[in-house]
């Protein structure tokens, strides 16, 4: 069995065992600890293996498999995580307004109002970051309802008089 795999199937006995919100809870406390090392030092491009950031920030290796996953998007590089090993060395190269992008996606405000983002992003940029981000999750409708059209909704009553209200 694969990491990837052990890491899903890990989640999905947790989740059962102890609940979602333990689950997360976990989680949470996992990424704090990683993303606070890596923000803080500013180290934004290293490499290492699973084997090794396990070590490193003892925790274990199917956790650590979770945030190489949850970061990879973030990644200037792809990782294919699903044949990835213990040893095999991967190159953690950061782009971090991506990885803010992904952490507000991602509703982590845990993580993307963490202080040490002031030393590494303006202020304007993180308004230009947030302001795209949220312009993403607009969606605008381009078909017009006319107001004596059957409603969309399917009450059977003309726009003007149901939800167009």
């Amino acid at each position: 069995m694969n990491l990837y795999n052990k890491w899903t199937n890990m989640v999905t006995e947790f989740v059962k065992t102890k609940g979602e919100a333990v689950f997360w809870n976990e989680y949470k406390n996992v990424e704090l600890k990683i993303y606070k090392d890596i923000l803080g030092n500013k180290n934004f491009k290293f490499t290492s293996s699973i084997s090794e950031l396990s070590k490193k920030y003892d925790i274990s290796e199917e956790f650590i498999v979770g945030f190489v996953d949850g970061i990879s998007e973030s990644l200037n590089t792809n990782i294919d995580i699903e044949n990835i090993t213990l040893e095999d060395k991967i190159d953690f190269d950061i782009n971090v307004e991506e990885l803010y992008f992904n952490m507000l996606d991602a509703k982590a405000d845990y993580l993307f109002n963490l202080n040490e983002w002031s030393e590494i992003l303006t202020e304007e940029k993180i308004r230009e970051i947030t302001s795209k981000w949220r312009s993403s999750k607009v969606v605008v409708n381009s078909v017009k309802i006319g107001r004596n059209e059957l409603c969309t909704c399917g009450s059977g009553k003309k726009y003007k008089k149901c939800c167009g209200k």
